[in-house]
């Protein structure tokens, strides 16, 4: 059982002990911290509650809503919902926060409260502290019996969402509908089986085929959207006369795409097309974290835009976006945030854009994944003894590279040209992680290695 608290939320197994896993008893004592910071910080007693179709969400949601009610918290419940949807339902219901429940792409037997400001978006690092004080120190008060919250449900807030979407200068429903696309989605039995097919329909493409969306939570394969894990929609498009794949994970904020060949468009490309799109268009910055592939800043500094590196997190990414005003931003796996409609990571609002710049493009899949400069990322860890002092390694590593562009706001970034190295710690574990970017995945495997190599050199100097 594992139970994991952070300043983004609380993230667990189902199941165990008290403490041990995300039972209710810490549904309940999280649930109520984080509404006894609402209350505090916003003078609003209002929280929007949203959820994806895994096992325990409706389990996880009764324990929610009740708990905030018994803080004299109004909920509005959306039930069957999506991440970006309920970060859009918060302003709009001017609400306090918003709790959604979802561990996005962990496997099933996982559950989280995702955690939300009055803006809709992930509370801040230091917001997430007050709350986890609160939750240890069990510092909340419950409502006396004629104070309790009210409970409603709001069967809207999706087609809102979709609607705000069609409303969006750069999204053009007639050119998608025109072209006439044949599209497969892989929805992993989630919401998104729900908010995709909506989202289709309302930009006019008639002919979808469904793989996996019923929103039952029995997920039919892993749910995190990478190639090893998308091989029956892969299969099926080979199989078929398809234009494309559209994928998305359980809570609709990452989104993979396939050619029409069935092969991966590419995760990390997904941003680098929905940005090429929004910058033939609009002039501006854009903004992804240090992991990301460096083909988004090619395409941005072609526009004549300037691209900024953000630390590892949505948070991170969002801050730097408001900081450079960029028109878009996100994180290489899949995730858009296009601040026009929100700052959140917003797979319905990527499938719309990249349905418009498909069409407007007037090529196939293949041919418009190779019109982008192609890169590689190899993704290593270096796993070391407990006795190993991790921050003076990445110090290290940063003397020894002191000649080339280093980036230190997230680990230590190296970069050789066009080709970069970039070592992340673990919180949890004496490992480093190493991601390595070049034109081909032998020479970033190599990169990689060499890095390893002097890891391991610094290691054995210490011994």
């Amino acid at each position: 059982m594992a139970l994991i608290k952070s300043i983004s939320g609380i993230r667990g197994t189902i199941g165990g002990k008290a403490g041990d896993g995300l039972t209710p008893v810490d549904v309940v004592k999280f649930a109520a911290a984080y509404g006894t910071w609402v209350l505090q910080t916003t003078n609003n007693n209002t929280i929007v509650i949203g959820r994806d179709a895994r096992l325990s969400g409706d389990m996880v949601n009764k324990l929610v809503c009740a708990t905030l009610q018994g803080l004299g918290i109004n909920v509005i419940d959306l039930g069957l919902s999506t991440t970006p949807t309920v970060e859009l339902a918060v302003p709009d219901n001017k609400a306090g926060g918003g709790i959604i429940l979802t561990a996005s792409h962990n496997p099933k037997q996982w559950n989280a409260l995702k955690l939300l400001n009055q803006h809709g978006e992930f509370i801040s690092d230091a917001e997430g502290k007050l709350v986890l004080e609160l939750a240890e120190q069990e510092s909340f008060e419950f409502a006396q019996v004629n104070e309790l919250g009210t409970y409603r449900q709001d069967d809207e807030a999706l087609q809102k969402h979709i609607e705000a979407i069609l409303e969006l200068p750069l999204v053009d429903a007639r050119a998608i509908a025109a072209k006439d696309f044949r599209v497969a989605i892989d929805c992993v039995n989630s919401s998104g089986g729900i908010a995709v097919p909506m989202l289709l329909e309302a930009l006019g493409v008639t002919k979808i085929e469904k793989l996996f969306c019923e929103p039952d939570g029995h997920f039919a394969h892993n749910p995190e959207p990478l190639p090893e894990n998308l091989h029956e929609i892969s299969k099926l498009i080979e199989r078929g006369k398809f234009d494309l794949g559209i994928v998305v994970d359980p809570d609709v904020d990452r989104l993979a795409l396939v050619s029409e060949d069935g092969s991966m468009f590419g995760e990390e490309y997904t941003l680098v097309a929905v940005a090429d799109y929004v910058l033939k268009n609009t002039v501006g910055n854009t903004v992804s974290n240090l992991s990301s592939t460096r083909a988004l800043r090619d395409v941005t500094e072609k526009a004549g835009g300037d691209y900024y590196a953000a630390a590892v997190g949505e948070v991170n990414v969002v801050n730097m976006m408001k900081a450079q005003n960029a028109i878009i931003g996100g994180e290489g796996n899949g995730g858009i945030i296009y601040p026009e409609l929100h700052y959140g990571r917003d797979a319905l609002v990527g499938i719309a854009l990249f349905l418009t710049h498909l069409a407007k493009a007037d090529m196939s899949m293949t041919r418009l994944r190779s019109s982008y400069p192609s890169y590689y990322i190899s993704k290593n860890k270096i796993e070391l003894t407990p006795d190993v002092d991790v921050d003076k390694v990445l110090v290290q590593m940063q003397q020894r590279y002191a000649k080339q562009p280093v980036n230190t706001i997230d680990g230590v970034k190296i970069e050789f040209g066009k080709e970069w190295v970039h070592l992340r710690k673990s919180n949890t574990e004496p490992i480093i992680r190493i991601y390595a970017e070049s034109d081909t995945n032998s020479t970033a495997e190599h990169l990689a290695n060499k890095i390893i190599d002097d890891i391991r050199e610094i290691i054995s100097e210490k011994a």
